[in-house]
């Protein structure tokens, strides 16, 4: 039997496995997993919380033609108790709130920078405390109380109902958040990962990613 090395955006770590539980999965931000890529690390797929890292990938030679298989949002989340007392994103300019954001170059940490930026609030970031190597570092840092806040993917604060609220964030201030994978160029099972990437795309895998809270792949 076949298994697969596949090198997954953090936000996909619960809902990947439910798709296909046999293959082996490393899961973390984006932008680490696609150094890892370059730097010649074995790996037979690659699923970005983004597109454009792996279309630099595919420009660069060492993945084949990306495939947009979901998409996602953008979520604000604060501890179930909101010690803050946190309302909206414009709460987080108070003396004191400890924000918790992803480093810039992971996909969700840019799209935080865009949200704030969209919402003309680029002095939030004065609120942070630290930068975080994935959306699941940010939550939970917030699910354990560490922080007052932070931005992560719906589908990550549904991992954790109960511990943390959600504060809905403006829609025509979200980001899109498309996921894109490809198959990695020299893989010693093309075929395989490429019909990992197909049934990615397929109504089984779909039906999933929706019951997961992510969005429609359009």
């Amino acid at each position: 039997m076949t298994l697969l090395t596949i090198l997954a955006a953090a936000s996909l770590t619960t809902v990947f496995p439910q798709i296909a539980h046999q293959e082996r999965y490393s899961f973390g931000g984006s932008n680490a997993l696609a150094a890892q890529i370059r730097q010649g690390a074995p790996a037979d797929v690659f699923a970005s919380a983004n597109t454009s890292l792996p279309f630099q990938l595919y420009r660069a030679g060492l993945v084949e033609k990306p495939v947009v298989f979901t998409r996602n949002a953008l979520t604000l989340i604060v501890p179930k108790s909101n010690p803050a007392h946190i309302h909206s994103v414009f709460d987080l300019r108070r003396r004191g709130v400890k924000l918790v954001v992803a480093a810039p170059g992971v996909p969700v940490g840019d799209y935080t920078r865009r949200v704030l930026h969209n919402l003309h609030a680029d002095d939030v970031l004065n609120q942070v405390v630290s930068d975080e190597n994935d959306v699941r570092d940010v939550l939970a840092k917030v699910s354990l109380g560490e922080a007052d806040a932070g931005f992560v993917y719906v589908t990550d604060a549904r991992t954790v109902r109960g511990r943390v609220a959600t504060i809905g964030i403006r829609r025509s201030a979200r980001p899109a958040v498309s996921y894109a994978a490809a198959v990695v160029r020299g893989s010693s099972h093309e075929a395989a990962a490429r019909a990992f990437v197909r049934r990615l795309t397929g109504r089984v895998a779909q039906a999933k990613l929706r019951a997961a809270g992510f969005l429609a792949r359009r």
